[in-house]
């Protein structure tokens, strides 16, 4: 793959003033180590006081900040869940046509569905699955999920009143036997486990943000729009893993993917995780949620069915606390108790590409049908194995192997 900076006679210009920081001396303080933190994710909000729609239990508010997860497994009722699905084809659409538009492929299998047309898509243009990650414009039908009312209830109950959504949200697209949609061990989305040895997300999780997100619970909630079970990539969390407060070291990047991933060693010995008593497969149906804070370790398995396991995964926190997300995109605000009629500007939110964002803050070009992801992450953890997601990075002296 050519390399292909943004404006040539960019660095030029730079180079030509003094004291212009290299991207690694840029990116410096993402090596810091930030103090643990355990009361960040043992710690439970007051709660509140009036009952409402959605709320946890008490058992399971307590699970939550003992485990550093929860499921529910009935939390909506199935139709709540189908316009989104709705949503999810008009994007396949989208994406389908332009790559019609552009020759990349022949046939747009119009008379495929929501569970296979993606995975014919990829069949004929590799990479498509990565090209609709990267779409980064909110449907209305995903604004009004994130905003429901019964998630914001539990998202009080955990974070506590005044509640934001972190800019970092995904469609997950997890088209079968496809490496670029299974992710890794990591805190703060998954992948798949060999034998329990070697370690196999892109999300607004700890290893994917700037240290400072170590001090702010950030909870998520991962909603599949299929039934996901083991078959076909459900989740798996490391319960407790959350406890010591701490980011531990990672490595980047996965395979031909662009997750960063946490060793089990690393787990086992930092985390001090139990790999045989705390490792939870959460089979979700569908209607269900699994919330997760951001420094309990997860990945997702390995899709081995005929289906797309698709899933949303949404995010909160409190709106006064730094978001962690390289000051390249604002959090909105979502709940206030300073006004009970607050209604959410979702403008800035659902119209902002945040994966151009993120490829101009490495300097590089986002053309939306290259199958290429990048962002400041990778200046923040070793880079063990190149791949063409790395290929753009500067001064790394890590031996190259193209995956």
């Amino acid at each position: 793959m050519a390399k292909r900076k943004r404006q040539a006679n960019k660095t030029s210009e730079k180079s030509k003033k003094q004291k212009v920081p290299t991207k690694n001396e840029e990116y410096a303080y993402l090596k810091e180590k930030q103090d643990p933190m355990p009361e960040v994710y043992t710690k439970k909000p007051p709660q509140p006081t009036e009952k409402k729609i959605g709320q946890l239990t008490e058992s399971q508010v307590n699970q939550f900040f003992d485990k550093g997860f929860v499921l529910v497994k009935d939390f909506f009722a199935p139709h709540r869940l189908d316009v989104v699905r709705e949503a999810v084809n008009k994007l396949v659409d989208t994406v389908a046509n332009k790559l019609y538009k552009a020759g990349k492929i022949q046939n747009k299998h119009e008379d495929k569905g929501f569970n296979d047309r993606l995975t014919h898509l990829e069949k004929e243009f590799k990479g498509t699955a990565v090209i609709l990650h990267k779409m980064g414009i909110l449907p209305k039908e995903f604004q009004d999920l994130w905003s429901d009312e019964k998630l914001l209830n539990v998202a009080e109950q955990l974070v506590g009143p005044e509640l934001a959504g972190h800019p970092v949200w995904n469609l997950r697209t997890k088209t079968p036997h496809n490496e670029q949609t299974t992710v890794p061990w990591h805190q703060g989305v998954l992948g798949w486990i060999d034998n329990v040895k070697n370690c196999v997300l892109l999300c607004a999780d700890n290893a994917y943000l700037e240290p400072c997100s170590l001090e702010v619970m950030q909870l998520t909630a991962w909603i599949p729009l299929v039934d996901a079970n083991m078959v076909n990539g459900c989740m798996q969390v490391a319960s407790g893993g959350h406890k010591k407060g701490f980011t531990a070291k990672h490595t980047c990047c996965a395979g031909g993917t662009w997750y960063v991933q946490l060793s089990e060693e690393a787990m086992v010995d930092e985390l001090g995780v139990d790999l045989k008593k705390d490792i939870v497969t959460c089979e979700v149906p569908y209607g269900g949620v699994l919330f997760l804070n951001n420094a309990v370790p997860h990945q997702s398995l390995e899709n081995q069915s005929e289906i797309i396991r698709w899933s949303l995964d949404l995010r909160w926190q409190k709106p006064d606390k730094p978001n962690g997300f390289y000051s390249l995109k604002d959090s909105v605000l979502m709940r206030t108790k300073k006004d009970k009629d607050y209604k959410i500007n979702w403008d800035k939110m659902a119209n902002t590409d945040r994966t151009k964002l993120q490829m101009e803050k490495l300097d590089e070009d986002n053309d939306d049908l290259t199958p290429e992801i990048g962002g400041p992450w990778m200046k923040r953890w070793e880079i063990v194995h190149h791949n063409r997601h790395t290929e753009s990075l500067q001064g790394n002296t890590t031996s190259w192997h193209k995956a």
